[in-house]
């Protein structure tokens, strides 16, 4: 990779707070701003999937494009869903959602995305359960 001279260092720096504030990374919504959320688990190692998509293994940071307000940016059902799975025998997978605003044409209600998340993965989840029998 050739890097640039130091002549053209000034204009560079120049072109990138000129273009850097002014558009999101492709794929994301204009007018979003990158929030982290770091996903903890009882159980270090747990599969994390945020709307269905595998985003790594606990603990780790996961970037969620915001609003600038800090809540969550409307998309899909309406929720934004996370999911930890257990990592051994005896623990449950862990659900949270939480609402983006997209079922309600811009007066839904979206809530705060969160700084941290945790699951504990030996809590039996709350709800309605269905067990097939073999």
């Amino acid at each position: 990779m050739k890097l640039p001279s130091q002549h053209s260092l000034p204009a560079l720096a120049v072109l990138l707070l000129l273009t850097g504030c002014a558009s999101t990374p492709e794929g994301h919504p204009s007018g979003t701003v990158p929030i982290e959320v770091l996903v903890e688990t009882s159980d270090p190692g747990s599969r994390i999937e945020v709307d269905g998509e595998y985003v790594g293994v606990s603990p780790l940071k996961v970037t969620i494009w915001g609003d600038r307000d800090g809540t969550f940016h409307g998309g899909g059902d309406g929720h934004t869903v996370f999911k930890a799975y257990p990592v051994k025998p005896g623990q449950f997978m862990q659900t949270k959602s939480f609402l983006n605003g997209a079922q309600q044409f811009m007066f839904g209600q979206e809530d705060r995305v969160p700084r941290r998340l945790y699951f504990d993965l030996n809590q039996k989840s709350q709800g309605l359960e269905i067990t097939i029998p073999k």
